[in-house]
């Protein structure tokens, strides 16, 4: 989450890119979209260029100027508009910098799959490929092996995905294994998750069940869930029986726990003492 001085800086290019993305076209905001992203890829690779861009003792048409001298000619007018005005804001430092772009590359490409109407599908798609690579041992490995070549390990998750999700799911899920705001990939796809649910204006709730819930269940669970965080909720269900009975239900960082399992838990700690 961004703190108050990233979130002023990153504010003016974000209604920058409201504004772009209320009148371009889905192929034009994703284009742009991708391009952020290679910046965020360059901006990782050179800290010396992070530092400048990040610089509180550079003048703002400085830094914007940089960015336009590396940038144009190799980029859409559009996509220098946008990161210069993003560089020219003042940001706590060249981390917060490099984060800030990465939202903004994701953001543009959450943009792009909502005006497809494709951004529901985008989320399901994330969230079913955290699930996936977490519950095969060898594969969560590989994607996490840091002393495995990004490249490499990118291109695993290709061969998994490209062609079987949306093209957005695709950048975002190789997004996660570069590491979005320093996350690992796990962390990564469930915050990844959380912006395309905010996206449609809607809570996250991790539901953890031993059997799976009916239609019904779901529907009353979510009803409750949008009552009381007085919005909609999004339900992302995992199913393990070593929950037992009952549920485990966590929105943000509230968690409800019901289950079978942590009871006896509580049990034995209360038969131990």
């Amino acid at each position: 989450m961004m703190d108050a001085i990233n979130r002023e800086a990153y504010g003016a290019a974000a209604d920058k890119l409201a504004e772009f993305s209320a009148s371009a076209g889905v192929q034009q905001i994703s284009s742009v979209a991708e391009e952020i992203l290679a910046a965020a890829d360059l901006l990782r690779r050179e800290p010396r260029l992070r530092r400048a861009l990040a610089d509180p003792a550079r003048a703002a048409a400085d830094r914007s100027g940089l960015v336009s001298s590396i940038l144009s000619g190799k980029v859409s007018d559009e996509t220098v508009a946008l990161l210069s005005a993003l560089v020219s804001g003042r940001w706590s430092g060249p981390g917060a910098l490099l984060d800030g772009v990465e939202r903004l590359g994701v953001d543009a490409l959450l943009s792009a799959a909502d005006k497809a109407g494709e951004l529901a599908d985008v989320e399901d798609e994330l969230f079913r490929f955290g699930q996936v690579a977490s519950g095969d041992p060898r594969l969560a490995a590989a994607l996490a092996d840091s002393t495995a070549p990004l490249a490499s390990r990118q291109e695993l998750v290709r061969d998994l995905l490209d062609g079987k999700v949306k093209p957005a799911t695709l950048s975002l899920a190789l997004l996660a294994l570069a590491g979005f705001g320093g996350r690992g990939v796990d962390s990564s796809l469930s915050r990844l998750v959380e912006l395309a649910a905010a996206k449609r204006d809607r809570s996250v709730a991790h539901v953890t069940t031993a059997i799976p819930l009916t239609a019904e269940e779901e529907d009353r669970l979510a009803g409750r869930l949008a009552a009381l965080y007085g919005r909609g909720v999004s339900l992302k269900i995992d199913i393990d029986p070593r929950v037992i009975g009952g549920m485990r239900v966590k929105v943000g960082s509230d968690l409800y726990d019901g289950t079978v399992a942590r009871r006896l838990a509580e049990a034995r700690t209360a038969l131990a003492k």
